[in-house]
């Protein structure tokens, strides 16, 4: 009797292996399956909407128009039009990034140090509905405002202030950067305001204690810990005007020579014959140099995540 009462089994042991396998084998597939079949909606995402069409890019950039391959359309994309193309959407995105970035960390430090909460929670409100805003509707907005007959322009007039006088035209380069700074700076602000968080109050009170002024503080300690952040946030910027398209699209109407500009008229069957692989060729560079950005995106962060934790 004590033999068989010391090998019956238990209530919450399995009564032999063979019932326990399959059961045990399903959890642990279950288990294994979970990250994966959590990450797979995701993934498909990322295949359809970015992958499949970098392929198509890749693709048709050296297929010519014979059928063959050939490296005739990425040569044509860095001469003439095309190339004065690159030149200026790369003008245009490092002023809509120095600037709205040296900026964006001023208006940033100004509500982070702000005593009102309130203020805190409208400003990140606002940001990010801002940040946000663009196309069609920015462009009316700034006809309204800042056109010929925009009402600030009217208004400037009756103190005798001509805004064409003074070489500002809405519908030219410099106005297309005005209009990209208004989404650019709340951008800025959103991407720079956790770094300023990071910055520990016990820092600068040590910096004060061992008789730092508030110029040493922010030259060895402020800014050396906000740097790979502010760059970062304007690696962001850049990638961000470099790409955008609706905006100086429908304020221009395609007059300024800028590659999203230039693709978008060959999607909308603006080519010459034997030129319709050439918008996947300036397509091709533009996702060459988006990369290169990302990379030192990637790697900023990496430096600044030190800080933020």
């Amino acid at each position: 009797m004590e033999t068989l009462e010391a090998t019956a089994p238990t209530p919450d042991a399995p009564a032999s292996g063979v019932g326990a396998g399959p059961g045990v084998r399903r959890r642990s597939w279950w288990r294994r399956l979970g990250p994966g079949a959590a990450i797979a909606p995701f993934l498909l995402y990322s295949a359809l909407g970015i992958g499949i069409p970098t392929l198509g890019v890749l693709y048709y950039a050296f297929r010519g128009n014979n059928g063959g391959w050939t490296t005739e359309n990425v040569s044509a994309v860095v001469h003439g039009i095309y190339l004065i193309g690159f030149e200026n959407s790369i003008k245009l995105a490092l002023l809509t990034s120095i600037i709205p970035g040296i900026l964006g960390v001023f208006v940033a430090y100004a509500i982070h140090t702000s005593r009102s909460q309130w203020l805190r929670r409208m400003t990140a409100t606002a940001s990010g509905v801002l940040a946000n805003f663009g196309g069609v509707n920015l462009t009316f907005m700034f006809v309204a405002t800042l056109g010929s007959t925009g009402v600030l322009t009217l208004w400037l007039a009756a103190i005798h202030i001509n805004l064409t006088s003074l070489g500002f035209h809405l519908y030219t380069f410099s106005g297309v950067a005005v209009v990209y700074m208004y989404f650019q700076i709340p951008l800025m602000v959103l991407v720079i305001t956790p770094a300023l968080v990071g910055l520990r109050p016990s820092w600068r009170e040590a910096a004060e204690n061992m008789g730092a002024s508030s110029w040493r503080y922010w030259r060895h300690v402020g800014i050396p810990v906000l740097m790979p952040s502010v760059l970062g946030g304007m690696l962001l910027l850049f990638g961000s005007a470099f790409a955008a398209y609706a905006t100086a699209q429908s304020l221009t109407t395609g007059i300024i020579a800028l590659s999203p500009i230039q693709i978008g008229n060959f999607i909308n069957g603006n080519v010459f014959s034997n030129y319709q692989n050439i918008g996947y060729a300036i397509a091709f560079g533009m996702l060459v140099i988006l990369a290169a950005v990302m990379v030192l995106y990637n790697y900023v962060q990496k430096r600044a995540s030190r800080w933020l934790h």
